[in-house]
């Protein structure tokens, strides 16, 4: 487990973290969102030793991270350290050996990192030669290639296409799998949701809000239910129902040009919410009713922007 304590870190008079504490638990992905300027990547710098903090510490399996400790962690900082005239089969072997991995073992280890990740055909290749989208990935490569204790990713999406994305989604959560902690920072909500395990929000350098995801998203839930009904069937009764605060309904299409059902978005209590599905069992067949669950981009507006 990797755990931040009451971490401060000063710029002049510029306080870009202020007592912060959050937790990577092993085998799990854990994404640290923020706006710009919000602490992550010197929180992150902070953990792998590029920076001292002014305050504070950083534990790894309850003991206090040092040098030799940071050695087994494997780190993608926000600028990228590739080797622009080197081959790249070369260069990932080549930070596989000073992590202190036997050639035979380096070689191997980067071998299925380029073919897992999609770069086998591009080995031979200088770094120089390759997309930006696959430096990325190459950079990526570089630190997993020692198998490291945990990982901490500043960025890794950025700059990839759709598919890489799912394929270097998949390779994070292949090494979550092996128990190690991930914590890794992304502006793309959308795949910080896809991808997470839990979260950790950061807003002008303090701790806005961590948890699982899946929690996090609950806990900011509101009242919103969804109540879907056959097609054509009578919704006006809903916005009428007692503790019914807002309702909009709408209808649509399949995708084979049938009529969908109607479905009905209202604001209510929990209890005056099962009163309407009662209601609704009562008058005919519900196709679904659920609590609407925001999506992380609407948590995120409202904890940590």
């Amino acid at each position: 487990m990797l755990e931040v304590v009451s971490v401060s870190r000063s710029f002049g008079q510029t306080k870009a973290l202020d007592q912060v504490s959050f937790t990577v638990r092993p085998g799990r992905l854990t994404g640290f969102v923020g706006a710009n300027g919000a602490g992550k990547t010197t929180a992150m710098r902070i953990i792998m030793g590029v920076l001292s903090a002014d305050a504070g510490r950083v534990v790894y399996d309850g003991a206090e991270v040092v040098g030799a400790v940071r050695a087994r962690f494997g780190y993608m900082p926000e600028e990228r350290g590739l080797y622009p005239k080197m081959r790249l089969r070369e260069q990932i072997e080549f930070f596989a050996r000073l992590h202190g991995l036997p050639p035979a073992s380096a070689k191997a280890n980067a071998a299925r990192l380029l073919e897992r990740l999609g770069l086998a055909d591009r080995a031979a290749d200088p770094v120089e030669k390759l997309s930006l989208g696959n430096q990325q990935r190459a950079q990526i490569a570089a630190a997993l290639v020692h198998e490291p204790a945990a990982l901490v990713l500043d960025e890794p999406f950025s700059g990839l296409d759709p598919m890489a994305v799912e394929t270097v989604m998949g390779v994070l959560r292949e090494f979550a799998a092996r128990g190690a902690p991930i914590l890794f920072s992304s502006h793309q909500l959308d795949v910080v949701e896809r991808i997470t395990d839990d979260l950790v929000m950061i807003a002008a350098g303090r701790i806005a809000a961590t948890g699982s995801t899946a929690a996090l998203r609950a806990e900011h839930a509101g009242s919103r239910y969804s109540l879907t009904l056959p097609p054509n069937a009578d919704v006006a009764w809903v916005a009428a129902a007692a503790g019914v605060t807002e309702f909009v309904a709408a209808g649509g299409a399949r995708a084979d040009g049938t009529a969908s059902g109607v479905a009905v978005a209202f604001d209510a209590t929990a209890a005056a919410a099962q009163a309407v599905l009662r209601q609704a069992l009562a008058r005919g067949p519900v196709e679904r009713f659920e609590r609407v669950i925001p999506p992380l981009s609407e948590v995120f507006k409202e904890v940590a922007a």
